[in-house]
């Protein structure tokens, strides 16, 4: 049986800034030693080069190392997944997930919060974009599943995932081996990785069948509801994290899920937190959820029709701006909107994850309840 969990969002002060974290650590509402993911949102371009990721990575997994007893080697296995981009007025910040002692847990027969991680076989540059790539992360994610205490998929309600991209330099060493890439652009890539990452997601949990390699980036009806996945230079295996509920395990926090149709659907942010089990009224408030609401996790993507309910935008046209940055912009002001918080982890390129246009939501509530004996 998986140990209950303790999830909190800090803010994140500068691109170097793990204060909080040690804060946490420091007032004892965590124990750094039981930190198993952090999942958060960096300042910079989002890019192929967005080095803010490595420094945020290397400033919270120094505090987990300086005020824990783990090796540096056992702190570098922890998944610590971050979103470069905090375009318009999404706020840098952090999700801390740490197991709670089991002597302060009374068990519960209700949902709650569990997690898991696993780290997929390392991922070749020639398989980025291919089956071989989806088989890869499907194996990862079963075993995080299996971590997390989860046997039946429909508990799975957000799969974080960070993945490798391509780079002049894995191109080269394709190449060097006589091997082809899916693409030679590597901005292109992280749209590619991304994408068929979510469709290893998606086998693992039956969502889809095994797709082939003609599918990928093509078959955009093939798709994850759950998968948000995030891609980088830092890494060259998946890197999963499987965020569910399990019965038996207490703890105080539940996640529930959902999808935006598209960029604007509001609805879909609220159908995921009242997933979660938040009871709200019929025409619901940010209000309504103060306290109550850790974070939402979405995934967004102009839709390829370039309009949005029949009216066009100019996005997938424009040479000054990437889409990116636009859509991400967009859908964060529409989710900080309804939350009344800014700090929400909104992640762009969402190919093969929520349906065209649109992309999948997760929002973790805390119950307000202390069944398990330890306080918050």
């Amino acid at each position: 049986m998986p140990e209950a969990i303790e999830v909190r969002k800090i803010p994140l002060h500068n691109v170097s800034d793990a204060s909080e974290l040690a804060k946490l650590i420091d007032d004892g509402i965590i124990e750094a030693d039981r930190v198993i993911a952090v999942i958060g949102k960096t300042e910079g371009n989002g890019g192929v080069n967005d080095y803010t990721r490595i420094i945020a990575d290397r400033a919270f997994r120094e505090v987990l190392n300086a005020k824990g007893t783990r090796t540096v080697e056992e702190v570098k296995g922890i998944p610590i997944v971050w979103s470069g981009g905090t375009d318009g007025v999404i706020s840098p910040h952090a999700t801390v997930f740490a197991t709670v002692p089991p002597e302060k847990v009374v068990p519960s027969e209700e949902p709650r919060l569990s997690v898991g991680f696993a780290m997929s076989e390392v991922l070749l540059p020639e398989e980025i974009g291919r089956v071989p790539m989806i088989e890869k992360v499907a194996a990862g994610v079963r075993i995080a599943m299996e971590r997390a205490g989860i046997t039946d998929p429909a508990d799975v309600h957000y799969v974080q995932t960070k993945t490798p991209l391509l780079t002049i330099h894995t191109i080269r060493d394709a190449k060097s081996r006589g091997k082809q890439v899916w693409t030679e652009h590597t901005h292109e890539s992280m749209d590619l990785s991304n994408g068929c990452t979510a469709l290893g997601v998606a086998v693992a949990l039956g969502e889809i069948e095994m797709p082939t390699d003609a599918d990928v980036m093509h078959r955009r009806e093939l798709y994850s509801a759950v998968a948000s996945c995030s891609s980088g230079v830092e890494l060259d295996q998946a890197q999963i994290v499987v965020v569910g509920n399990v019965k038996g395990i207490g703890g105080r926090y539940r996640i529930g899920h959902s999808v935006m149709k598209d960029a604007l659907d509001g609805d879909g942010i609220w159908a995921a937190i009242r997933e979660a089990g938040l009871d709200l009224p019929d025409r619901p408030h940010p209000s309504d959820l103060q306290g109550r609401l850790v974070n939402v996790f979405l995934k967004c993507e102009a839709s390829q029709s370039g309009e949005v309910r029949g009216r066009r935008n100019a996005m997938l046209d424009d040479s000054d701006v990437h889409w990116h940055r636009q859509i991400k912009a967009t859908v964060g002001g529409v989710t900080a909107a309804i939350t009344g918080d800014p700090a929400v982890f909104v992640s762009v390129s969402a190919a093969h994850q929520g349906p065209e246009g649109g992309g999948p939501v997760a929002a973790i509530i805390d119950l307000g309840e202390d069944p398990t004996g330890y306080q918050a």
